[in-house]
């Protein structure tokens, strides 16, 4: 079968080979499937880098998401052939693959209202978008919520779980393009943080009380000037530092201001409380049926596009989801 391979850490575009590699087996407890699709996370730039907190052995194939089929099912292992699936391929043997072998136990239904595209970028984006909103924030209805990326795969979801929650949502994007999709989604405010003044704009929309909750998969000055837009009583959301720069908390300030700065590692509830995963995903498939959360979709690639992909969410320059769709090729 053909797969994505890493050989040495650098840019994504300099060092995914597509390669011929053999067919893997499903062993005992496992089930082999064919992928369908998969989405393209940040992570994955991460891994191509050597930069994530989860360093596989060289070669790996990248690809943390996808929606899959079930091919077959190893011995003993719960499954049927032909179920579509959610999965969360083991490294060093990722999703950007024609088939992925992986733990029967870890699989989840496909949401039936979602196409493979989308079914496959519901589970890590829309899972931390729950739990940072619900689980981290408390986030109440009629609350004020900013978003930070909003028009980016991590932001698109918050924004619509934001919205499902019943929270006045702000969103922060770069360019005008990016505005019209925050807008398309939901937002009822949408702020350009290359021509607004965001601290200003922020206090003006909430009568100068601030933000309730931020939402911050950016990191950088975009924590900064969330701090300076924080109600009293608000909660900080740290989800990632996709602009690069991990910022320094001041406490002092924190403490004079009566904020709660809030971690997020969604991966750890698959350890430390997988039945809260198991309710949300629960959660998100009544969601996607009533059509409140739709992951937004930038862009299908082939399988041949993926290292390019990749490239492009490690850039900043994609909007919504990028998924990458094996057999594309053969339907164009």
């Amino acid at each position: 079968m053909k797969a994505w391979r890493v050989h040495a850490n650098g840019e994504p575009r300099e060092v995914m080979r597509l390669e011929e590699v053999p067919d893997p087996q499903p062993g005992p407890g496992r089930l082999l499937l064919k992928v369908r699709a998969a989405n393209v996370n940040f992570p994955d730039a991460l891994l191509c880098r050597g930069h994530y907190q989860v360093r596989p052995p060289l070669p790996f194939t990248p690809g943390v998401e996808i929606c899959g089929e079930v091919l077959a099912v190893g011995e003993g292992a719960a499954g049927e052939v032909g179920t579509r699936v959610l999965a969360q391929p083991p490294l060093p043997d990722g999703g950007f693959a024609e088939r992925v072998v992986v733990d029967a136990a870890t699989v989840r239904p496909a949401p039936e209202a979602l196409d493979d595209a989308e079914a496959a970028a519901l589970h890590i984006g829309y899972q931390t978008g729950w739990f940072g909103l619900h689980r981290r924030a408390r986030i109440q209805a009629g609350e004020t919520l900013l978003v930070h990326a909003a028009a980016g795969g991590v932001g698109s979801a918050a924004v619509q779980l934001g919205k499902a929650a019943g929270a006045r949502v702000i969103g922060v994007v770069g360019g005008e393009d990016k505005a019209r999709i925050a807008r398309d989604l939901g937002c009822d405010l949408v702020l350009d943080r290359r021509t607004d003044d965001l601290v200003a704009a922020v206090k003006e929309a909430t009568g100068g009380r601030g933000a309730d909750v931020v939402y911050d998969p950016v990191g950088g000055e975009a924590y900064t000037k969330s701090t300076k837009c924080i109600a009293f009583e608000g909660r900080i959301v740290v989800v990632g530092f996709a602009g690069g720069a991990i910022p320094s908390p001041a406490l002092n300030h924190a403490l004079v201001k009566n904020y709660a700065i809030l971690g997020l590692h969604w991966g750890l509830y698959n350890t430390k409380d997988p039945a809260a995963v198991d309710a949300c995903h629960e959660e998100l498939t009544k969601l996607a049926a009533q059509g409140v959360v739709k992951p937004l979709i930038g862009g299908r690639v082939p399988l041949a596009e993926a290292a390019d992909a990749v490239q492009r969410v490690a850039d900043g320059a994609s909007v919504g989801r990028l998924v990458v769709v094996p057999g594309a090729e053969e339907a164009r």
